[in-house]
């Protein structure tokens, strides 16, 4: 019975050390793991590094561009302001042209017919000029052939 013992005193001695021996292979496996995450976690911490500075510097570039932008817009403002007025003036003109046509349109019906009077008589005054202007001519020829 002192040998059976002994057996098993053994046999889990001998189950220990294999336990052991396959602990330790994992840990080191376990080990290997994180040495590999760990180098891989200082690179990504690197790309961080990089990523950041090239966002603060991009964020700068782009602040500057903003301000800049905002700056152009307040002098465009004025120039907007003044095509405004100009459109207004226009506008105004616009509407004291057609009060100037439209009166004068109605001061022509309203005095249509002393404009066909004042035609005709001035027509009637030009006929009367041509006839003694050609009179005075004619006679102005014959004392010319005359002398």
């Amino acid at each position: 019975m002192i040998i059976i013992l002994y057996l098993s005193v053994a046999l889990i001695a001998i189950a220990f050390l294999i336990l052991v021996v396959f602990l330790s292979k994992t840990l080191k496996s376990l080990q290997r793991t994180l040495d590999n995450v760990a180098g891989t976690l200082e690179g990504l911490e690197k790309q961080v590094e990089g990523v950041t500075t090239e966002t603060t510097i991009l964020l700068k570039k782009t602040n500057i561009l903003a301000d800049d932008l905002h700056e152009k817009s307040k002098s465009l403002q004025s120039v907007v302001d003044s095509v405004k007025e100009v459109g207004k003036s226009i506008d105004a003109f616009n509407g004291s042209i057609k009060q100037i046509s439209s009166s004068v349109t109605e001061k022509v019906e309203k005095n249509q017919e002393k404009v066909s009077q004042v035609v005709t008589w001035g027509n009637a005054v030009i006929d009367i000029w041509d006839k003694w202007k050609s009179k005075n001519q004619k006679d102005m020829h014959e004392i010319s052939k005359s002398q």
